[in-house]
C-alpha cells in the first residue's frame, strides 16, 4: 500500500516538502488556503544564496537546494540563471573583510577581483572608488513569481501531486484532516503554513522562538543587457551568518552603526538581482515583531535607493513596483524550525529570508 501524506501550504516550504515526499514514493495532497501562493515565497529576490550560509549543515543544505533547483528548473522549463554573486568594497575596512572571507573559506569557489576585473563581469557595478569585489559562483537566480507558479503543475505532471487551492486546513486529528470543504484521511501531515501561526497548533508556535519579519522591496524597469552577478553593497556583509567568519567584521559593523543609524533601525542592507525580463529586484529592510505594520514607509524605500546608487548604476532606474513581504524568523539563530506537535504531524517553518536557498535541501534531507 502506497504511503500518503498531506502538505499544508503551497509556498516554497510546502512545495519543497511535497516534492521530497513524492520523490520518495508518497501519494501527496497539498492544501493551500489561497487561489495561488502569494506570500513571501513570491515577494523576494529569487536568489538561491549559498554564499550567505556558514559552513556545516546550513551550507551543505544550501548547495543541495541549488542542485535540486537547477535540475527542477531544467525539467520544468522554468527560467533560471547561474549568475553567481559579487560583494563590492568601496572602503578599506570592507575590502579587508572580503579578503578575510576569502581566506576563511578556502574550499569555496570564491575569487577576489580588482576594479578592472569587476568591470569585465558586471555592467552595473559603480567603478568610481571601487577597491575590489568578492565573487562567488554558487549563486543562481529564478523569478520567484514565475517559479512558484509553475512548480505545482510540474509536481502534478511528474509525480501526480494533487493540489487543492482555496481550501484551508482547519483541524488535524490523524488519520483525519479537516478543511473548509471536507475531511481527508492520511498517514502523515506536514504543516508549512508560513506566517500563519494562529490556525494550526498556535500554542506550539507561541512557545517557539519565532517571530515575524516584514521587508520592503522594489522592482526597477528593465535593461536589455544582463547585469552579470547579483550585486551586494557593503551593508550586506553585516547581514549573513557566513560573513561572521571575518575577524574584522565587528569593527566594520560598528562603523555602519555610526554612519547609517537609520539603516540599522530598519535592518536595511541592499542587494539587486535581475529577472528573465531584464527587470531589477532591489531591497530590502527587516522589521521584526509579532504584528508587522501593514503600512509601507516611503522613507525606507528612499534609503534603499540612495544606498543602491553607491554601488550600482542603471540606464533607467524607474521604480515600477514596490511591495512588502512578511516571513517567519527564528530568534535563536537556527536556520529552520521543525516541530512535531502530534504523532504523524511535522511542522516545517522558520527559514527566515533563506527559504528559497534552504527549503528544497532541508526537505530533501528530512524525507530521505
Amino acid at each position: 500500500m502506497a504511503r500518503n501524506a498531506i502538505v499544508v501550504g503551497a509556498g516554497i516550504a510546502g512545495l519543497a516538502t511535497a516534492r521530497a515526499l513524492a520523490v520518495q514514493g508518497y501519494s501527496v495532497k497539498v492544501f493551500e488556503r489561497n487561489g495561488i501562493a502569494s506570500g513571501a515565497s513570491v515577494r523576494n529576490f529569487g536568489m538561491i544564496w549559498p554564499v550567505g550560509q556558514p559552513d556545516g549543515v546550513a551550507y551543505e543544505t544550501a548547495m543541495r537546494s541549488r542542485r535540486i533547483w537547477e535540475s527542477l528548473c531544467r525539467d520544468a522549463g522554468i527560467w533560471f540563471e547561474t549568475c553567481g554573486s559579487l560583494h563590492l568594497a568601496y572602503h578599506e575596512d570592507e575590502w579587508q573583510v572580503l579578503q578575510e572571507l576569502k581566506g576563511a573559506y578556502p574550499e569555496r569557489p570564491l575569487r577576489l577581483l580588482t576594479n578592472g576585473e569587476v568591470n569585465k563581469i558586471s555592467v552595473n557595478a559603480v567603478s568610481e572608488g571601487l577597491l575590489g569585489g568578492l565573487y562567488s559562483d554558487t549563486e543562481m537566480i529564478v523569478d520567484p513569481r514565475d517559479a512558484i507558479a509553475k512548480i505545482p503543475g510540474y509536481l502534478t505532471s511528474k509525480y501526480a501531486v494533487e493540489f487543492h487551492w482555496n481550501e484551508p486546513v482547519t483541524a488535524i486529528s490523524l488519520p483525519d484532516v479537516t478543511t473548509s470543504k471536507g475531511t481527508y484521511a492520511t498517514q502523515e501531515v506536514f504543516v508549512c503554513s508560513g506566517v500563519d501561526f494562529e490556525t494550526l497548533y498556535p500554542e506550539h508556535y507561541a512557545a517557539a522562538p519565532i517571530t515575524r519579519c516584514k521587508l520592503q522591496m522594489m522592482q526597477l524597469s528593465a535593461q536589455e543587457a544582463r547585469m552579470g552577478p547579483a550585486l551586494c553593497g557593503g551593508l550586506s556583509l553585516g547581514h549573513y551568518k557566513s560573513f561572521e567568519a571575518a575577524p574584522s567584521l565587528g569593527k566594520l559593523k560598528n562603523r555602519y552603526d555610526l554612519e547609517y543609524p537609520e539603516y540599522k533601525k530598519y535592518g536595511i542592507h541592499v542587494m539587486v538581482s535581475q529577472n528573465q525580463s531584464g527587470q531589477f529586484t532591489i531591497g530590502d529592510s527587516h522589521e521584526y515583531g509579532p504584528h508587522p505594520d501593514p503600512f509601507d514607509k516611503a522613507g525606507i524605500n528612499k534609503l534603499i535607493l540612495n544606498y543602491l546608487g553607491t554601488f550600482a548604476g542603471f540606464h533607467n532606474a524607474t521604480v515600477m513596483e514596490s511591495w512588502h513581504g512578511i516571513y517567519p524568523k527564528l530568534t535563536n539563530g537556527e536556520s529552520w524550525l521543525l516541530m512535531r506537535p502530534a504523532p504523524g504531524v511535522t511542522v516545517v517553518n522558520g527559514f527566515g529570508g533563506a527559504g528559497m536557498t534552504l527549503a528544497f535541501g532541508m526537505a530533501d534531507r528530512l524525507i530521505d
